[in-house]
């Protein structure tokens, strides 16, 4: 019996997407108002999944206070209130669109996870622009 828990978060933060390899009229072209020279935030909401069976002796897949403590200390200390572009090593050189900022919180949050469990992340970087990444 493999059974889905979900746990929600939100974090706010700032970001520029901007590729240094491209001419400043690319940039323009490809990021339009979020490649901002002076950047713009986004209030955003985290649904983080995990799926896997049910221990028999708690009735858990895995413990919410766990996930809760997992996700504040790998997603929410890391980058709320932050500028994706300048305060974080995963963006320093990673462009922090919607779904590098997805894919960086999955293997932050899989890294600390038994293999037996899946995960799945839900980014919703506005109400109307969400991505979500499970993994390879």
């Amino acid at each position: 019996m493999l059974v889905s828990v979900c746990r929600k978060a939100h974090f706010n933060a700032a970001h520029r997407l901007f590729n240094p390899d491209f001419s400043a009229a690319d940039n323009e072209r490809i990021f339009g108002k979020c490649n901002n020279p002076n950047y713009h935030g986004h209030n955003y909401t985290l649904e983080v999944w995990v799926k896997g069976p049910v221990d028999p002796q708690t009735g858990f897949v895995i413990d919410l206070k766990i996930l809760k403590e997992l996700i504040e200390s790998e997603i929410e200390n890391r980058f709320d209130h932050k500028n994706l572009n300048l305060d974080t090593r995963e963006f320093k050189t990673l462009i922090p669109t919607a779904e590098n900022i997805c894919v960086v919180c999955w293997q932050l949050l899989r890294s600390k996870l038994v293999p037996a469990l899946t995960l799945t992340v839900r980014l919703y970087e506005t109400e109307r622009n969400v991505v979500e990444y499970a993994g390879d």
